[in-house]
């Protein structure tokens, strides 16, 4: 054949199945489907190589399991509302809409070069009215169900985007979209009660398919389930209590001092008896201007007394004092601890600053609170009728009595707080609520969907867009009463649009439903989803809680949306992650212009396993680029007729090393997830056909292993193999034919023993397959530990392997 010219064959099929659609996906009640996703993309611009690894992936995935025969969904979109293009739409001034489909312009053509199998047809955009009408509609739907309210909430709010974030949104007291260091407002908010399904998220764990322990210890971290009791403290000379969580009830009679977050609401309901309210007002400022971090890292402990009022421990009868103090947050549990110093090193800390007292009630063996908290199991003392039992039996003895006492109740918790998702930018679907002063907060009619956000919008004093500046959009009629009433002006985080494409892909052209449940039902749960670890607290949490909300409101019948997960691994280069500031980008585009998108795949599934990160090599890119190249010229070889005539043994040796290879390559994508093993299994039976000296002259058995070699390179390398597939007189798509198939019989390994020849002396024997390549031979001869041994100060000439019968070695 001719050399081999990437840019003219990738066009070619490129080019064939963009014509014929062989892509585009129905349902199939008569076979099994297979879903598989890469998480939804922002259209940035640009790919990098950390997308072109992702897409690869999810490209295996997908054209492996239809040469299995599935019915395979497989299709991209674009996460398009939201900070990032809004904030990139000010800097470059031009409008938002504008810059992002420029970039979904962009970034699909380089994604249709890269060859990857889409089914373009369902190509969905979350910036569409087609789609964020549905998103509005699902808010009305969880407003209509209870799930979505309106509050006054201390929030986290980003100086820099001007807008508030989820505490999911919030890595280390930053920004995760600018790394802006965030403050803390009080402010009237959109929540959706992701907390209701708090305890379904984490017993959901046990459901799923595939998925990696790191990700499901971060979800089980993040919802935070704690089991303890509550109790009250009563505020002696109020009505008031001081409610407060805790896990160790054990510890009640040791209580001697409460602490409330500067955040704490009881501050400002009694403000009138706290006799130092200016000087605990000014503590409050000051402990706002401090992350979390930052307020629970400190080892210096801050606070203040609150003079004016105490609280009463009913377990003792004694009244004790209340401090304000950073170290204690609104975010967990209810904002107040009871405070026992002589067994928590916190607190211990904090008395000895304050100078208040320390009673033991677990002693340890010779053990002095006054120098340290002790923190271990022990013996219950100081503590009542409790006295003497011991510490691991007393959670439900004193909670029992703390019930029966009525100054509290066992109860669970949660770390994960309810879903904060309005936000003060311009670039989201509109909230779809309605502010009527007869009416009070009115949904849309349904009719009236979507609410479309407004292009004519102006920037304001700030440089940023807004509603509050497009009257015609603010100013509208109460869908109850016909009343002059004023629109939300808000918009719905993105993180929403995100929690539930995946469902309109099942039936991303209905105009009169999001998704129609027949077609949901034969298509969910997505089979194999493909993203980033990173998303572990936000996007999956979100997506799996929606998918159950869906559930529940009869719209689909599964409980969980993806099946199998898989995380892969960042794309560095000089170890570094690759960023546009610190000019190390690879262009994809020159890449694909000088090697070719087959050894652009190729290359980024075999260097490393697909759920580590790799650094990206040049030298290894040249190496998959030879690789290509030598499968091609293979087609040449293998139709080459030899001079000698194969044996059964060398027909079979061949066959045997097929055999194996499809077992290998077969394990490798379908269960272990491992690409670059089963490039590397796939390079050693290139190397085979090439040593291989019968060709054409064997019955076909050559051709035969070369045709399997094609169809097992397919889903890595497909414009290549759909080449050559053609010139090997087929006429239907490589991407549809049917997967080799091994015979178990051929891959038994039949062990032997050859001897080992250096400088023409027998120096020992190894035992080996009958069929082991070269390479597994020299392993073999390097794990000797005699030959090893002898070996080891030498250095070798010439090492030759004469199949199953000699290994020669000569050295110097």
């Amino acid at each position: 054949m001719t050399e081999y010219n990437h840019l003219e064959v990738e066009k070619k099929w490129q080019e064939k199945w963009s014509e014929s659609k062989i892509f585009e996906s129905k349902e199939d009640s008569k076979k099994e489907k297979y879903y598989c996703l890469e998480m939804l993309p922002y259209p940035s611009g640009d790919l990098h190589m950390g997308h072109v690894r992702n897409y690869s992936i999810g490209d295996v995935y997908a054209r492996f399991h239809r040469m299995k025969g599935k019915n395979v969904l497989y299709t991209v979109g674009w996460d398009a509302f939201g900070l990032p293009a809004e904030n990139a739409a000010i800097k470059n001034k031009i409008h938002p809409a504008k810059w992002i489909k420029q970039n979904i312009a962009c970034m699909r053509k380089q994604l249709k070069a890269l060859g990857f199998s889409y089914d373009w047809n369902r190509e969905i955009t979350t910036c569409d009215p087609k789609y964020y009408k549905w998103t509005q509609w699902f808010f009305i739907k969880m407003w209509e169900k209870g799930l979505v309210f309106r509050k006054n909430a201390n929030v986290n709010w980003c100086p820099v985007c001007q807008t508030v974030l989820a505490n999911e949104q919030v890595s280390n007291s930053v920004c995760w979209r600018c790394d802006s260091h965030i403050e803390h407002k009080v402010l009237e908010q959109w929540f959706i009660k992701i907390t209701d399904y708090a305890d379904e998220l984490l017993e959901g764990h046990k459901h799923l398919g595939e998925w990696s322990q790191q990700v499901l210890s971060m979800q089980k971290n993040w919802i935070g389930k704690s089991y303890g009791v509550e109790i009250d403290f009563k505020i002696p000379g109020s009505d008031k209590n001081l409610k407060i969580f805790t896990t160790r009830p054990d510890t009640i009679f040791g209580v001697t001092f409460m602490v409330v977050a500067p955040e704490h609401e009881i501050i400002n309901e009694l403000k009138s008896k706290i006799k130092n309210y200016k000087q605990v007002s000014q503590y409050i400022i000051a402990s706002g201007r401090k992350s979390n971090i930052e307020r629970v890292s400190n080892k210096k402990k801050t606070g203040i007394k609150i003079e004016g009022i105490n609280a009463l421990n009913l377990a003792t009868k004694k009244e004790i004092p209340i401090f304000t103090a950073d170290y204690v947050l609104t975010e967990y549990g209810t904002g107040a601890i009871m405070a026992v110093p002589a067994h928590d090193q916190r607190d211990w800390e904090f008395a000895k600053k304050f100078d208040i007292p320390v009673i033991e009630v677990i002693k340890g063996n010779n053990f002095d609170v006054s120098k340290h908290a002790y923190e271990d199991e022990g013996i219950l003392v100081n503590s009542g009728e409790f006295s003497g039992i011991k510490s691991v039996d007393a959670f439900d003895v004193v909670s029992n009595w703390i019930e029966k006492q009525g100054f509290g109740k066992k109860t669970v918790i949660f770390k994960l707080k309810d879903w904060l998702v309005s936000r003060q930018r311009y670039w989201g679907a509109p909230i779809p609520m309605i502010y009527c002063d007869r009416c009070g907060i009115v949904p849309v009619s349904e009719k009236e969907l979507p609410v479309l956000l407004p292009e004519d919008v102006e920037f304001t004093e700030a440089g940023k867009f807004h509603l509050k500046t497009n009257k015609t959009f603010i100013n509208v009629k109460c869908p109850k009463c016909c009343k002059a009433a004023i629109r939300e002006t808000d918009t719905i985080d993105t993180f929403v649009d995100s929690s539930w494409y995946y469902l309109r892909y099942c039936d991303s052209h209905n105009d009169n439903a999001p998704f129609v449940s027949v077609k949901a039902d034969y298509w969910m749960p997505v089979d194999q989803y493909i993203g980033g670890i990173e998303h572990a607290c936000m996007h999956l949490i979100y997506a799996r809680f929606w998918f159950k909300v869906m559930r529940d409101l009869g719209f689909i019948k599964y409980d969980e949306p993806f099946t199998n997960l898989l995380t892969q691994g960042m794309v560095t280069i000089g170890g570094s992650a690759m960023s546009k500031s610190r000019g190390n980008i690879v262009n994809p585009d020159e890449i694909l212009i000088k090697y070719g998108a087959d050894t652009t795949r190729l290359f980024i599934l075999f260097a490393a396993p697909i759920q580590k990160q790799f650094d990206w090599s040049f030298d290894g890119v040249e190496g998959c680029w030879r690789l290509i190249n030598r499968v091609w010229c293979l087609f040449d070889v293998v139709n080459t007729k030899s001079i000698a005539v194969a044996s059964h043994k060398d027909k079979n040796d061949i066959l045997r090393a097929m055999h194996k290879t499809v077992k290998k390559v077969t394990f490798d994508i379908e269960k272990e997830c491992q690409f670059n093993t089963a490039i590397s299994s796939i390079m050693e039976l290139v190397n085979e056909l090439y040593l291989y000296k019968y060709h054409a002259n064997d019955d076909g058995v050559s051709l035969e292993v070369y045709k399997t070699l094609i169809l097992l390179l397919a889903p890595i390398t497909p414009h290549l193999c759909e080449e050559i597939w053609e010139k090997l007189g087929n006429n239907e798509y490589i991407s549809f034919h049917t997967w080799p198939v091994f015979d178990e019989n051929m891959v038994k390994d039949s062990s032997i023993e050859i001897p080992i020849q250096i400088n023409g002396k027998l120096k020992g024997k190894i035992t080996i397959s009958a069929d082991a390549s070269e390479i597994e031979v020299n392993k073999a001869v390097n794990s000797d530990e005699k030959i090893s041994n002898y070996l080891k100060d030498k250095q070798i000439v010439k090492f030759t392997y004469v199949k199953n019968k000699i290994v020669t070695i000569v050295v110097k």
